[in-house]
């Protein structure tokens, strides 16, 4: 039996635009990164690092080697790696992404590039990505499904469709529930909104900005200076984050349209390399500071 799928939105008509091998999904989730994202908070900021990673006798219970498609990295504190499949992501595609996880450390002592956040240890998780998941997979992912050694796994149906003029719509469905328990639930309060420690920076530079609109790059680091946030400092021009973007494909800095801030004589991006430690300095110095900006620790 055949089975006929149609999608209307606002009167647009979309039909499916499947993904016809498993390499064309991984290119498009690689230049989408975003889809990624498993949850509005910790594993809300994705950069992918690398793609087709090989991996010696990674398939130690089918004892072969194996092949990462994707390896991302949320936030500060997780790498992930994400199996693709065109197809069902069941138990068996389970077992093989539990067999790349198990040999992770030697994943990172042949590329040691993958993690430079801090001399601790990275956090890991396993993101499975099909077109379809099987029922038993489904309730093992909703009831919060980790490995052995604690690893939170979880699962996204990911579909495409195309409309008549031939823009792209992609849905998903993502399976993930993980109990955190050394969960850093920091949030901060400023002009009545609720942020998490990066996105605050992001916000109270463009607010002083938008209260300074002539202000300089050099005077808005005088007034934030870099020692705040550490050796990556406040922000950096926008170009200079770009540069170390495609430099070594670690995303340090916020760049999108909606992110950057125009000076009076540049345009920059803000640091998302914030932790308890370098965030609380940089609340103590805003609060300091001789203007109506408050921000409250929630």
């Amino acid at each position: 039996m055949e089975i006929f799928r149609q999608i209307t939105a606002n009167n647009i008509k979309l039909k499916e635009y499947p993904f016809l091998k498993e390499l064309a999904m991984e290119a498009y989730l690689i230049e989408n990164e975003d889809i990624l994202r498993l949850d509005t908070e910790d594993f809300a900021d994705v950069t992918v690092l690398d793609a087709e990673i090989a991996l010696k006798s990674g398939r130690k219970t089918s004892n072969r080697d194996g092949r990462i498609d994707i390896l991302a990295k949320y936030g500060l504190e997780y790498l992930a790696i994400v199996e693709l499949k065109i197809n069902e992501i069941n138990d068996t595609t389970l077992l093989q992404l539990e067999d790349y996880l198990n040999v992770k450390n030697e994943l990172l002592a042949s590329n040691p590039d993958f993690w430079t956040e801090s001399d601790e240890n990275p956090k890991w998780a396993g993101v499975l990505v099909g077109t379809s998941i099987s029922p038993e997979l489904q309730r093992k992912l909703q009831n919060g499904y980790v490995t052995e050694s604690g690893i939170p796994i979880a699962g996204m149906i990911i579909r495409r469709f195309r409309n008549l003029k031939n823009e792209i719509f992609v849905t998903t469905d993502t399976f993930f529930k993980y109990n955190y328990t050394s969960r850093d639930f920091s949030k901060f309060e400023f002009k009545g909104e609720l942020y998490k420690k990066s996105p605050l920076v992001n916000k109270v530079i463009k607010s002083f900005v938008e209260e300074n609109p002539e202000i300089s790059y050099a005077e808005l680091e005088r007034l934030f200076p870099p020692k705040l946030q550490g050796s990556n400092g406040v922000f950096d021009t926008s170009e200079k984050a770009r540069e170390i973007y495609n430099t070594t494909g670690h995303k340090r800095h916020y760049f999108k349209s909606d992110e950057i801030i125009k000076l009076s004589d540049s345009i920059i991006a803000t640091s998302t390399q914030w932790k308890i430690g370098n965030i609380v300095k940089f609340v103590d110095h805003v609060n300091k500071m001789a203007n109506d900006f408050n921000i409250v620790q929630k």
